[in-house]
């Protein structure tokens, strides 16, 4: 049976033992320690800079916040493993490693769709295929967009309401951005009558809009004779206009055809009416023929009565 003093002495010689590993290892603990603080101040730097050289890359405050914070943690994640490494902790440093990238994975399966519009959206912030404002359609929406962050990209439409597309769609999909070039092609079709001079109509049309929309590209419209329609000959009407500009597109194509009704009624160009012509063979001949008969026996009766 195990004395009182032989317990005391067990413990003093079990504290003795920690104290003298501490005080052998303190030197290497205290380097660890500076290494974690001087990489800690070097990752905060290096988030500073990264935010400044790249602010101009990344076109949201959100995604840029991100990346900066990922390589903030960079760093500071190898300031840890090169510190475990002084304390001769390497096997430990290991297997934190490989725990994270098990968990990481876990994570990955587990939330797949997040991770998805997470990437989605940082390719999309490097890349700027559309900047706030922009007129883009995409995954069968129209719209100005309002905000691209880590998850979804968001749309103001035409009816002033809010469309929130997840990333992953807008970067799979195909993507029409309307003020990239700065410009955009206003096209319109009107029919005019078979008996109309083509050569007196195009210039009528061309005067018409270069005269009376200023704000097109160049002051020049294209006017073609675009095809033979069931009862007109089709023209399809063209000019470009800025985008963005003073005018907006839908108005400017309002304008267009205006300006073309305007200047056909004062020219006398007819815009026809659909004409249709029904044919019903033998059988309608024969009705037509019968109710002639039946006019005619009528009108008849009525002179011998």
């Amino acid at each position: 049976m195990i004395t009182w003093k032989e317990t005391v002495g067990i413990l003093e010689e079990t504290i003795r033992q920690w104290i003298e590993g501490m005080l052998r290892h303190l030197p290497n603990a205290v380097v660890s320690l500076c290494i974690v603080i001087i990489f800690w101040v070097l990752a905060n730097i290096l988030k500073r800079v990264f935010e400044k050289v790249f602010r101009s890359t990344f076109d949201s405050e959100v995604i840029l916040r991100l990346a900066s914070t990922i390589a903030k943690i960079t760093v500071l994640c190898l300031g840890v493993f090169v510190a475990l490494g002084v304390l001769g902790l390497q096997k430990a440093a290991l297997s934190m490693l490989a725990g994270a990238g098990i968990i990481g994975i876990a994570l990955g399966f587990a939330f797949q769709d997040a991770a998805e519009n997470l990437i989605a959206g940082i390719v999309m912030g490097i890349r700027k295929p559309f900047r706030k404002g922009d007129l883009i359609e995409t995954h069968d929406r129209l719209g100005f967009v309002e905000k691209l962050n880590l998850r979804n990209t968001i749309l103001e439409n035409f009816d002033g309401q809010r469309v929130i597309i997840p990333n992953k769609e807008v970067f799979q999909n195909t993507l029409i951005n309307y003020q990239v070039t700065g410009k955009r092609r206003v096209e319109f079709e009107v029919g005019v009558s078979y008996e109309s001079v083509l050569e007196e109509v195009i210039r009528v049309a061309k005067e018409a809009i270069e005269s009376n929309l200023e704000f097109i590209v160049d002051n020049k419209a294209e006017i073609l004779a675009y095809g033979f329609g069931d009862s007109s000959i089709t023209l399809k009407i063209r000019y470009w206009v800025k985008v963005p500009g003073d005018v907006a597109y839908i108005t400017a194509r309002h304008l267009g055809v205006k300006a073309i009704h305007k200047a056909f009624n004062e020219a006398g160009i007819v815009i026809p009416f659909p004409i249709r012509t029904i044919d019903m063979g033998g059988q309608g001949r024969n009705v037509i023929e019968g109710l002639a008969n039946k006019q005619k026996s009528e009108e008849e009766s009525d002179r011998k009565g």
